[in-house]
């Protein structure tokens, strides 16, 4: 639930997936975010190859860190003074559209667009 109201989507069938392709490397996903923001109405993040995470979500900052495990994105995140936590996340790309799911691809997903 805290991934959904940081990223401020709405929770989504999980049925939709099908059209997604699975990223399990990590040199894979830092070409694809590497020098473009994460951006979905109200929200503009930079997920850096040195593993920081920053951006603006909603009015506020948002800061962290993380780092890639055994093909997951594992994220620690601060939205303002709100911390987040870690969550390990599922990463699936469509065009410049990355889905990322919590809990290692069973939770919640948000769509966000490469800019």
């Amino acid at each position: 639930m805290r991934l959904v109201l940081v990223l401020g989507l709405l929770a989504a069938p999980i049925a939709a997936q099908a059209e997604f392709a699975q990223v399990t490397e990590r040199a894979r996903f830092v070409s694809l975010v590497e020098g473009r923001d994460l951006t979905r109405f109200g929200i503009r993040l930079e997920v850096t190859p040195g593993g920081q995470i920053q951006g603006r979500a909603f009015g506020r900052d948002v800061t962290g860190a993380w780092r890639w495990a055994q093909g997951y994105f594992c994220r620690d995140l601060y939205w303002g003074s709100m911390e987040l936590g870690a969550n390990c996340q599922a990463v699936r790309q469509r065009g410049d559209t990355l889905r990322f799911i919590s809990d290692q691809g069973t939770g919640r997903y948000a769509d966000l667009y490469l800019r």
